[in-house]
């Protein structure tokens, strides 16, 4: 698969709110990192990544994120995305940039 035909899948996954799908786009112990300053975010990075997320599905029952637009270089997609349906129903704009490698996505920062 290509670097965006892996993030599409794990966009796919997502809104389908499908953890065990979502995971398998991503390296175990996946890093995540704010996007400038480069820093582990440890509420979202390795074991912690498998938490959030499965979290987030069991209380967001109507979560839905948008692609808006979409830069790919190489093994590099940024997604800019609209999520709604967020934690009870918030609204919100989401810049996502992923390091894909030969089968799934390997790093992932996260504009804050």
């Amino acid at each position: 698969m290509s670097p965006e035909e892996i993030v599409d899948g794990q966009l796919a996954a997502y809104n389908a709110r499908d953890l065990e799908g979502f995971l398998g786009f991503y390296v175990k112990d996946v890093p995540v990192h704010a996007f400038p300053s480069g820093e582990v975010m440890a509420d979202r990075s390795g074991p912690a990544f498998e938490e959030r997320y499965a979290a987030l599905f069991e209380s967001s029952p109507d979560l839905h994120a948008e692609l808006v637009s979409r830069v790919t270089h190489g093994r590099i997609v940024i997604d800019q995305e609209r999520v709604t349906g967020f934690m009870g129903g918030e609204s919100r704009s989401a810049v996502a940039m992923y390091e894909v490698g030969p089968d799934r996505i390997e790093k992932v920062w996260f504009v804050v």
